[in-house]
């Protein structure tokens, strides 16, 4: 069954793209393969931009994905709204306000959860959707240094 974890961002560490960036080095770094879901298209240019320059001296190799096939060998991030193509199917980072049919066919589905008050709102929704269904939720609150812990 898909695990999902909450992360609730905070503070001046609480910037959702500079969270997802950290989130996608260490889950590539475990050998990931992730999806980056967001129907905004100013944020997806955000995390495009982010993911080439968010760590001096390195970046994260992904591409946009719009529902067509992908060119292999695949980069370990895809970001995009369609579902993405099976080989993307270990890691769903969901930054947008619903919960997608296909999320269940993830290992992990991410919830990036940010102070604002209507994105709480809305990730409330998400937490008693995934809640009533059944799955294992974990949360975890931002610290200070941008870190994570359990709640």
């Amino acid at each position: 069954m898909t695990r999902v974890d909450f992360y609730l961002l905070s503070g001046a560490a609480g910037s959702p793209v500079a969270a997802v960036c950290r989130l996608c080095e260490k889950a590539v770094g475990a050998g990931n393969r992730l999806y980056l879901r967001t129907g905004d298209a100013g944020l997806a240019d955000e995390l495009d931009g982010a993911l080439w320059s968010f760590k001096q001296g390195g970046f994260i190799a992904h591409e946009r994905h719009n529902g067509a096939p992908i060119e292999e060998p695949p980069p370990p991030v895809l970001i995009g709204d369609h579902e993405p193509p099976a080989s993307h199917h270990g890691v769903l980072i969901n930054l947008d306000n619903d919960v997608p049919t296909w999320f269940s066919s993830f290992e992990r589905v991410l919830e990036v959860v940010p102070e604002d008050v209507a994105q709480r709102a809305h990730s409330r929704e998400r937490f008693r959707f995934y809640r009533e269904r059944g799955y294992e939720l974990k949360t975890f609150e931002q610290t200070a240094e941008g870190g994570w812990q359990a709640r």
